[in-house]
């Protein structure tokens, strides 16, 4: 019997995954196995070379900012959690600080890497706000209430956050935490909590937590339903396979990475509804913004009044973001970015002296506060607004990558490079949205797939050797993009050839050295490794934590116990559940009909085979992926009135996922 069901931990948690080694495979003499990765190409350094020259490095405002109101470093460069195992590591980026130019790196991702290096506690505001950076991929802020410490955001993991409240109390005088702020519903910045606060003083309302309209919802409904792929994705955007080094993962854009230790989630106490709320938060005046449909579902913005301090999120950072995540995600609307930052430059900008993200570091001066806005409100309308034109004149979502342009006086602007989104995954997103995945061309409506078309490809381009020396021919020239047409084709025809993926391999390491964006490196040197060394195998699964199993609605989980099912084994199978959950007064109609798994809250149907009653906090441990159905109702914990055998049914067209399924042709072995 297939389990019914513990559900895979979330996207973020399970993107933290443990480093992997590979093994070498015997290949061919014109393509060896290496232990090290190939140095850039001469085509590579001088495109490097350009972009030293291009870029304007003479503006180290950035470097200054960056550096501003520093207290002290940590005399660690290690976070270990309480088995010993390492949570956190800035001493793998040392080499960033070395001073030298990497070809192997774009210069602008070099320089914003090299400011991601911040490491230790800084003061914002005199007195006031203080900031941990370089505890993880987010920032720490620290508010002085008139009791103690409002935290903005606090990281991903409980061992981060419990280290960087430390340091900061060690540094500043101790003060209790008067309450927590999740600016939005991504965890790395609701993760860390219980490192900060115990939930006994929450639920005794000495320590209250606020959160946008939306919140607990979209913590967990965006990583649920696709969670298996998105985690396996996101190993890929990340680059989690990766050594840290010149040739390896040097960035995420917003910090340096995820830390790996343990998350979790007290539910807010106080949600902020209003598109504009104001709150008096432990003597502190703080004027909220809401800003769903930006960088996250739910997030918001926040404006200190009395000290003329904008809290930008994570709306505003150090680049131009993600409109879609390679993780995978659903598309964002770049135009209602730049129309909340808007909102904000005109509500708060034009009077604001002091600007703090939860990424990156903090701007100071209302002329450069609003540089800093401007560009980024004008970075998300015009690659909403180009990309509509360049749609309207015709270009499709298969050609926008290559024929939309961020302007000349945006691309000389720090602040809006592109070091998380890319023009080229941003662009097509924009047109995805509106228009959709398909080009209008009925050839492309419903195609072969890639294994399918690639050996007609290779069988009229004279196979494989013939496509080989083009290729080299190609790479010779730098024309790598043109070689990677040529060569995908050939490993996805023939995904045992070790010689074509080693071909494909290096062009995908001299393309991700060139990029800006930490994503599409990440993406390119990952496919690499795995071209060349197979995928690594899964470690043991993580199951999902307590705090996420309880935020998980029911309804929820039977919708993604959904998304596992099999439908042509299920497609002869017709049942109805009655489910209970009696703690909490919950019911529901599990139906099975046509192949396909519905649930409905609130009802009970009279023509049920079987009836389940089972505590939600029995449940929890199902979800947490440490029992089954059957085992806890094996153990007592719960009652099936009818049909047991239901469940038996529903169990055996279960599908079990693969954690590290294949995505390059020819890496699992």
């Amino acid at each position: 019997m297939k389990p019914l069901l513990g559900l895979p931990c979330l996207i973020f948690m399970m993107a933290l995954g443990c480093g992997t080694t590979y093994s070498n495979h015997e290949l061919s003499a014109d393509h060896e196995s290496r232990d090290s990765p190939n140095t850039a190409s001469e085509t590579t350094s001088q495109q490097q070379a350009a972009l030293r020259r291009a870029l304007p490095f003479d503006d180290e405002r950035d470097f200054e900012e960056s550096q501003r109101g520093f207290i002290a470093s940590p005399p660690y460069e290690q976070i270990l959690g309480a088995a010993g195992n390492v949570v956190w590591d800035m001493g793998r980026y040392e080499f960033l600080l070395n001073g030298q130019d990497y070809d192997s790196i774009h210069p602008s991702l070099q320089r914003q890497a090299t400011l991601n290096m911040n490491y230790g506690l800084y003061e914002v505001v005199p007195d006031f706000i203080y900031q941990i950076r370089g505890y993880d991929l987010a920032n720490m802020t620290l508010v002085r209430g008139q009791q103690g410490w409002i935290l903005f955001d606090v990281l991903l993991t409980s061992e981060t956050a419990a280290a960087a409240l430390a340091f900061a109390n060690e540094q500043l005088g101790e003060l209790p935490v008067s309450a927590v702020v999740y600016s939005h519903s991504h965890i790395d910045h609701f993760g860390g909590v219980r490192g900060v606060v115990d939930e006994a003083d929450v639920r005794a309302g000495r320590v209250d937590i606020y959160a946008p309209v939306g919140f607990m919802e979209e913590a967990i409904s965006e990583n649920v339903y696709a969670g298996n792929a998105m985690s396996r994705r996101a190993s890929y955007q990340y680059g989690n396979p990766l050594p840290a080094g010149p040739f390896g993962q040097v960035d995420s854009a917003i910090g340096k990475g995820l830390a790996r230790g343990t998350s979790g989630l007290i539910a807010p106490t106080v949600v902020v509804t209003d598109d504009f709320e104001e709150h008096v938060i432990d003597g502190v005046r703080i004027v909220f913004q809401n800003t769903p449909g930006t960088e996250a579902p739910a997030e918001m913005n926040a404006w200190f009044p009395d000290s003329r301090v904008f809290w930008a999120a994570e709306n505003i950072t150090a680049t131009v973001h993600n409109i879609y995540t390679l993780r995978g995600a659903l598309v964002r609307d770049a135009l209602a970015w730049s129309q909340q930052i808007n909102e904000a430059l005109y509500r708060f900008g034009l009077e604001a002296e002091v600007m703090v993200s939860s990424h990156n570091w903090p701007r100071w001066g209302n002329d450069r506060i609003q540089e800093v806005m401007r560009d980024q409100r004008d970075a998300y309308a015009n690659l909403n607004n180009q990309v509509l034109n360049l749609a309207n004149r015709g270009v499709t979502v298969n050609q926008m990558h290559n024929e939309y342009e961020v302007p000349q006086s945006l691309q000389q602007s720090w602040a809006v490079r592109q070091y998380h989104g890319s023009e080229f995954h941003n662009s097509r997103a924009v047109i995805n949205r509106y228009l959709g995945y398909w080009d209008g061309n009925p050839a492309t409506l419903a195609p072969l797939s890639p294994e399918d078309s690639a050996p007609l490809y290779v069988d009229m381009m004279g196979g494989a050797n013939a496509i080989m020396e083009r290729a080299d021919e190609l790479v010779a020239q730098g024309q790598y993009r043109h070689a990677m047409e040529l060569l995908n084709k050939l490993v996805y025809a023939e995904p045992e050839n070790q010689a074509a993926k080693n071909g494909l391999a290096d062009v995908f390491e001299q393309l991700g050295y060139q990029y800006e964006s930490t994503s599409m490196r990440n993406v390119f040197l990952t496919a690499a490794q795995e071209l060349r060394y197979g995928v690594a195998p899964a470690g043991p699964a993580r199951g999902t934590s307590p705090d996420l199993a309880r935020a998980m609605t029911t309804a929820q989980w039977w919708d993604a116990v959904a998304t596992r099912v099999d439908s042509k084994l299920a497609d002869d199978m017709t049942f109805i559940i009655n489910f209970v959950t009696p703690d909490n007064g919950e019911q529901f109609v599990i139906e099975m009909r046509a192949g396909t798994l519905t649930n409905i809250s609130g009802y009970q149907s009279d023509q049920a085979d079987v009836t389940i009653h089972m505590d939600r906090s029995d449940l929890d441990t199902v979800i947490m992926g440490q029992a089954t159905l059957a085992t806890q109702l094996g153990a007592g914990r719960g009652q099936v009135e009818g049909n047991a055998g239901v469940l038996q049914q529903l169990a055996s067209v279960l599908v079990e996922f693969d954690p590290v399924f294949e995505i390059m042709p020819g890496t699992r072995h």
